[in-house]
C-alpha cells in the first residue's frame, strides 16, 4: 500500500499586491457579477478570462426555474469565449461572487466541480497553466493552475 499526498500551494495577496493586469481582470469578474440572474439563490457570480490575443471575456451565473437547467459564471464565460474566440487560448481567469447579503464574499468563492472540469478542458487546450485568481472582500487567492483545483482529473485527451 502507497499513500499519496497532494498539495496545492496557493498565494494569498491584496488587490494592492496584484499586478495591472491581475487587478483588471479582478475588476472585470466583479463586474460580471451585475449580470448574474440569480432569483433563486441570490448568490451572484462573476467570472472574467483573459485570453492570449488580450481580450477580456466576461461571463455571470444564469439561473432557471427548472433547475438545473442554469448555468454558473465560470462556464458561462468559457464558453462564450471558445465560441467566439476559438483560436485564442485562456492566459488566466478571475472569479468573484457577491453573497446573499448583497455583499462581495469576505472569503473567496472557487469553481464547482463542473466549472473546474471545464476550465481544465481549455487549459488542456491552451497547453500552459491558466492561473486561477479568486477574489474576496480583503482576500485574494492565486491557484496556480486549474489543474490544482482539480489535482485527480478525469481526461480523455
Amino acid at each position: 500500500m502507497k499513500d499519496i499526498e497532494i498539495i496545492t500551494k496557493i498565494s494569498e495577496r491584496s488587490y494592492n499586491e496584484l499586478s495591472d493586469t491581475e487587478r483588471k481582470l479582478v475588476d472585470a469578474a466583479r463586474k460580471a457579477t451585475e449580470g448574474s440572474y440569480a432569483p433563486y439563490s441570490h448568490f451572484r457570480v462573476g467570472a472574467a478570462i483573459l485570453l492570449d490575443n488580450g481580450e477580456i471575456v466576461t461571463g455571470a451565473n444564469q439561473e432557471n426555474a427548472a433547475f438545473p437547467s442554469g448555468t454558473c459564471a465560470e462556464r458561462s464565460a468559457c464558453y462564450y469565449a471558445g465560441a467566439n474566440y476559438p483560436d485564442a487560448h485562456f492566459d488566466m481567469i478571475a472569479i468573484a461572487a457577491i453573497g446573499t447579503d448583497g455583499l462581495e464574499t469576505a472569503v473567496p468563492t472557487a469553481p464547482c466541480g463542473a466549472c473546474r472540469q471545464a476550465l481544465l478542458q481549455y487549459e488542456t487546450i491552451a497547453g500552459h497553466n491558466v492561473r486561477v485568481i479568486l477574489v474576496g472582500r480583503e482576500t485574494i487567492y492565486i491557484v496556480p493552475s486549474v489543474r490544482a483545483l482539480l489535482p485527480l482529473t478525469f481526461a480523455e485527451f
